[in-house]
């Protein structure tokens, strides 16, 4: 890739990430969304990639964020859903209608959760599904999407 050209990906967080650090740390850590972003930021720059970082705890922002990256160019979104994995058939229809390829991430393993956290509305749609390894999976994408 030429130093002109840098391809971006959009990472999204969704609703309560905001509060890693703090919220049940004995299931998503002790490191922040903070450290998160730093991480992915971190592992995107070896590979000559731009992370670009959301985070909202409302299903409509979003999506209108994953419109957004359209028009932006974005080439690959990763994304921890949240809570959004089990519910929304509007963040699937948003992720299929902008076409953009997708890893979909959790820090823990919902598999070995409640069983209302076994149904995903977006893995059979995803390129890739990074979950159970805690923070550091975040650090894997970049490297999946990268030329």
């Amino acid at each position: 890739m030429s130093s002109t050209q840098s391809l971006n990906l959009l990472l999204i967080n969704g609703p309560n990430l905001n509060l890693l650090g703090t919220r049940e740390p004995s299931v998503y850590g002790s490191q922040t969304l903070d450290d998160v972003h730093k991480l992915a930021q971190q592992t995107a720059a070896k590979y000559e990639v731009n992370v670009m970082t959301f985070q909202s705890n409302h299903e409509g922002a979003i999506i209108d964020r994953i419109h957004r990256a359209r028009e932006e160019g974005v080439k690959g979104i990763l994304i921890n859903p949240g809570a959004l994995t089990h519910t929304s058939v509007g963040l699937r229809d948003a992720l299929l209608g902008v076409s953009i390829p997708f890893i979909e991430i959790h820090i823990s393993n919902p598999h070995s959760r409640e069983s209302f956290r076994h149904h995903s509305y977006l893995s059979d749609k995803a390129i890739a599904v990074i979950a159970g390894l805690g923070v550091t999976g975040y650090g894997e994408p970049p490297m999946v999407l990268a030329p």
